[in-house]
């Protein structure tokens, strides 16, 4: 930062808690920008590219979480309307959706039970401990639900939320190209596959494919939120019963 113009406005930035938020808006829209350039690449996922982005200016500027996050609560803060909003699509879709209620709930229930289910299996046929097969149970719901559960059934919030991210970001990644290759051509179909597996980053590039598609995402990821709440207490307690009766057998 040699330029005084920039080192003016950085000194004072430092010392704002504007600077998590200035943050935020300026990588995510460089990311925006690359991702357009790529074509909609999802390879370019600019939640993927703007998170390495503010990481990398973390570490070089020696900042904090804590100080970036004075700023970068506001953009936190604006999840909940933004997740309301989508309740504007789902109304425009909500004819067709009555005619699939058994078909989505089928799905749902399906959706949350394997998700839970193959971390819970996965995490201990590698060795992992309790806490990290509590915290994986529950990654493929929303940020704010899943943290609750892990809480309630003996994980680590913390890193639910960060598998909890991992999770919507693999699957904004890789969703699209696997339905390609499985040759899934309905976007209601894929949105609610998207929405179960990859809850709000999912829904996000959902949308970017079609309103269709992330209609039925966002209904799916709130569906599976309430899914997940209700059965992954009960399958925690199923899962940890098997395990105990094959380690003793």
């Amino acid at each position: 930062m040699t330029d005084p113009g920039l080192k003016d406005i950085w000194v004072y930035l430092s010392a704002s808690p504007l600077l998590g938020l200035t943050m935020t808006l300026v990588a995510y829209g460089l990311a925006y920008r690359l991702y357009l350039r790529t074509r909609s690449n999802p390879l370019a996922n600019p939640v993927v590219t703007s998170v390495g982005m503010l990481i990398g200016v973390l570490v070089l500027t020696g900042t904090s979480y804590d100080d970036y996050f004075e700023g970068g609560q506001f953009v936190h803060f604006l999840l909940g309307p933004a997740t309301v909003a989508l309740a504007v699509p789902l109304y425009q879709q909500f004819s067709r959706l009555r005619q699939l209620w058994l078909p989505v709930t089928i799905s749902l229930v399906c959706g949350v039970t394997i998700a839970a289910g193959s971390s819970i299996g996965l995490a201990w046929l590698l060795g992992g401990s309790t806490e990290i097969q509590m915290s994986l149970a529950p990654k493929s719901a929303t940020a704010p639900v899943a943290m609750g559960i892990s809480e309630k059934i003996g994980g680590l919030p913390s890193l639910t939320a960060v598998l909890v991210v991992i999770t919507g970001i693999t699957g904004a990644v890789l969703g699209t190209k696997l339905f390609e290759w499985l040759r899934v051509t309905d976007d209601t179909a894929k949105g609610i596959a998207m929405g179960v597996a990859a809850h709000g980053i999912g829904t996000a590039r959902a949308f970017q494919v079609s309103p269709q598609m992330g209609a039925f995402s966002g209904l799916a990821m709130a569906l599976s939120a309430f899914a997940t709440a209700l059965l992954v207490p009960w399958l925690v307690d199923l899962m940890q019963f098997l395990i105990s009766q094959s380690s003793s057998s």
